[in-house]
């Protein structure tokens, strides 16, 4: 197995995935903002990874490898990766091709993250599947019973909604969502946090009913991303919450890839 590093490029925060010999080492996440977080957890995981022994130069045995929405971030880690560990990344969607069939308008304009977290969730359940992943934005992805990439809804998240009541009104403040300890607020604050907790909870489900209506039968639910921490008690639609899906996404997109190119040697 490699050892890889797997960097998750969001709208919001960048999340960095060390594997070594194929297994989770750390993976933490840092405000995209933050150059020196970001350049020192680049710099202390791709010092975990051991030197090559046939290298005279030190070189370590690894890779880089990311997924990303955001280019102007994409840019910072490629060069911090060149000055700082003297390494190239590998960028799916450019460098490695998305992991499973993509039936969209256009292919090359959806998020890699959207595709990588599905094909992981695909490739546990192998089976028709809806990817939920509740960051900056959310995201609701289906994939069909073959593992291709069907599409999805993207609406805002916590974040973004939260933001945008305070602009918009005279009076509404900025809140930040929490699981509501009943279906209604006795203030402004908590029946801000109430209609905003329950209005995801609600579109997730009816977008996962229409999409089953779609299919002909209810598909296994996999929610992710920050947001789903918050609301995965209240989901008993949704079959699982795992943490860091796209990192896991990207791990096997790299595999994926080395693999395939194996066989065209062979």
């Amino acid at each position: 197995m490699m050892n890889i590093i797997a960097v998750d490029i969001g709208n919001t925060n960048i999340g960095i995935g060390l594997f070594l010999d194929g297994a989770e080492d750390s993976v933490h996440s840092i405000p995209g903002g933050s150059e020196a977080r970001l350049r020192n957890c680049l710099v202390d995981s791709w010092g975990k990874i051991p030197v090559l022994g046939s290298s005279k130069e030190k070189k370590r045995d690894g890779v880089i490898v990311v997924s990303s929405v955001k280019p102007v971030w994409t840019d910072l880690v490629r060069r911090i990766a060149d000055k700082d560990l003297g390494e190239n990344i590998r960028v799916i969607g450019e460098d490695i091709p998305l992991p499973i069939k993509v039936w969209l308008d256009d292919p090359q304009k959806v998020g890699t993250d959207r595709v990588v977290a599905a094909a992981a969730a695909f490739d546990v359940v192998e089976d028709a599947v809806v990817v939920a992943d509740l960051g900056t934005a959310v995201t609701i992805d289906l994939v069909d019973e073959h593992g291709v990439f069907q599409g999805g809804v993207i609406c805002p998240g916590f974040g973004i909604s939260a933001q945008a009541l305070k602009d918009n009104t005279a009076q509404l403040p900025e809140i930040t969502v929490h699981r509501p300890s009943g279906p209604y607020g006795k203030n402004t604050a908590d029946a801000i946090n109430c209609g905003l907790y329950y209005s995801i909870i609600g579109a997730l489900e009816e977008i996962i009913r229409r999409y089953a209506e779609e299919i002909g039968r209810w598909p296994q639910t996999i929610i992710t991303g920050s947001g789903a921490e918050i609301i995965k008690d209240d989901c008993p639609f949704a079959d699982n919450y795992v943490p860091h899906l796209v990192i896991k996404g990207i791990i096997l997109a790299y595999m994926k890839y080395i693999e395939e190119k194996s066989e065209e040697l062979n």
